[in-house]
């Protein structure tokens, strides 16, 4: 007969037992007991003391009334299924103290597509006389604007609320009396009606003319790692639009403590950081991270390069014209050059579609060189 086999044993080895009896206890005694235990608790304290990669959790902020509604509304906007109308338009605004020196050039520009377009003029020190059609009557009430001072965000909003009572107009661009067009009317529109993001130059710059200018008074609803800088001459999407008009929480920081002469010799400009900072806060994939308004800053002075009638050449234009990539050098002792390319709906593209800051003298030269490239 065969051999019975030998029954097997039920018992576990005892240091298994009594290593669960200790684990069970322990998160016994730790839910118990939670303020007085830690991981720490259980082990070495020479090992222990090696854990600082176990820093405790950091409580989320809680925000202020104003910060809350403001995030309430701006999430809304943001969300919101704007339906554009039958014919949208791209609302041109001009930013000057007075005179329109390349009306002339933009009547040119503007001629045959009168329907997808609307002209508004921010004239702060004085009322010139308009010489085309389309910038008469085009002028919005205005107030003195300073450079460096708050009032360049108050007439940029002034300029937005004013495009925006017209439902048509779904793309809102920044321009200032020296700028011209690089390209023919069409590209222009298909290249911002085409992209669902907004124009808005923003980088990070660590250096004196960058996080150099963040003051902690911009606290609670700022902090430094949100700190954005980026050129003041903007081209944006009517949601974005609205947000910049719907605030008052955050503009009122940059109101009150970024301005020239602040904390003694510190000068901070707030149409250099109100607009990246707020919408790379809130919306981040919703910008391009750079301006479509070309600009030379290659001399290193405190202002761009400026063109002469002599450089106003169709070399200079199709240069510009054709430039693929951004560039931002960072302020400081020691200064790091940030390259992107510019992507246009996933395929790189020219960045700019203008450009500044031409003379007034450079008129005749640019008149001639649109009239004779039909291309452009």
């Amino acid at each position: 007969m065969p051999t019975p086999r030998a029954k097997s044993s039920s018992k576990r080895p005892l240091w298994i037992m009594i290593l669960i009896s200790m684990v069970c206890l322990s998160l016994i005694l730790v839910h118990l007991n939670p303020p007085e235990y830690s991981p720490c608790y259980l082990l070495w304290s020479k090992f222990c003391n090696r854990l600082d990669y176990w820093p405790p959790p950091v409580p989320a902020r809680v925000r202020t009334d104003e910060e809350l509604s403001a995030k309430v509304i701006i999430d809304d906007i943001l969300s919101m299924q704007i339906s554009p109308p039958k014919n949208p338009k791209i609302a041109f605004m001009f930013l000057t103290p007075g005179a329109l020196p390349f009306e002339k050039l933009w009547e040119k520009f503007f001629l045959g597509h009168e329907d997808r377009f609307s002209v508004y003029v921010h004239a702060s020190r004085e009322k010139k006389i308009r010489v085309s059609s389309f910038f008469i009557g085009r002028d919005v009430r205005s107030k003195m604007v300073y450079w460096g001072q708050i009032s360049m965000i108050d007439a940029e909003k002034r300029l937005l609320a004013t495009a925006l009572q017209d439902a048509g107009n779904q793309h809102f661009v920044l321009l200032s009396e020296s700028c011209v067009p690089l390209h023919n009317f069409d590209y222009t529109y298909n290249y911002l009606m085409g992209s669902n993001i907004s124009y808005v130059d923003c980088f990070e710059d660590p250096g004196p003319h960058g996080m150099g200018r963040y003051s902690e008074n911009m606290l609670p609803e700022i902090v430094s790692k949100d700190w954005r800088k980026g050129s003041q001459w903007f081209s944006i999407k009517r949601k974005h639009a609205l947000i910049l008009l719907s605030d008052s929480l955050y503009y009122n920081k940059f109101k009150f403590f970024c301005r020239p002469h602040m904390d003694g010799d510190k000068n901070c400009y707030s149409d250099e950081h109100y607009l990246p900072t707020l919408l790379s806060m809130f919306d981040p994939t919703g910008i391009a991270n750079w301006s479509i308004t070309h600009v030379d800053w290659s001399e290193g002075k405190w202002h761009p390069k400026s063109y002469r009638a002599e450089d106003a050449t169709f070399e200079l234009l199709k240069y510009i014209g054709s430039i693929d990539g951004s560039y931002h050098v960072t302020s400081g002792a020691k200064q790091v050059v940030l390259q992107k390319p510019c992507m246009w709906n996933g395929t790189k593209r020219p960045c700019y579609l203008f450009a500044r800051k031409f003379r007034a003298e450079a008129l005749d030269n640019l008149m001639n060189i649109f009239s004779n490239f039909t291309i452009f």
